[in-house]
């Protein structure tokens, strides 16, 4: 066996829980991401994911991002709610970098649809919202 399916729909990863809820909505809070002391992004327009059982992620247009401190990953991850991660670590000065804190996703699930392309989120920084 080399694919599951769920009636005519591939299943990626595992099996989706029917329990679980993710949703997307957009906002215009103002978001500022820090790592240490360094400001990564200040966005006035994002995406709030929310999903059941974990932490509000923030979805940035990478516009908003500081994209001189960005380094590609080869990491990637996939969840079958979102879809396929791929990664970048930031340089956080004096030769230092956090890996794999931002992470987008190319080509999301359809129910996540509203995260796709440009927009970043970060996970382990510090963010503040006005």
């Amino acid at each position: 066996m080399d694919r599951w399916f769920e009636e005519s729909m591939p299943i990626y990863v595992h099996p989706k829980d029917p329990f679980k809820r993710v949703d997307v909505l957009p906002s215009t809070r103002h978001i500022q991401v820090f790592i240490n002391d360094v400001q990564i992004a200040d966005s006035r327009s994002s995406m709030h994911l929310y999903e059941t059982g974990l932490p509000a992620r923030f979805y940035l247009p990478l516009t908003d991002v500081d994209a001189s401190k960005l380094r590609p990953s080869e990491t990637r991850t996939q969840c079958p709610y979102k879809g396929e991660a791929e990664y970048y670590s930031v340089e956080i000065g004096e030769g230092k970098v956090a890996r794999d804190v931002v992470w987008f996703y190319e080509r999301p699930t359809l129910e996540c649809a509203k995260i796709e392309g440009e927009v970043l989120t970060m996970q382990l920084a510090r963010r503040t919202a006005h």
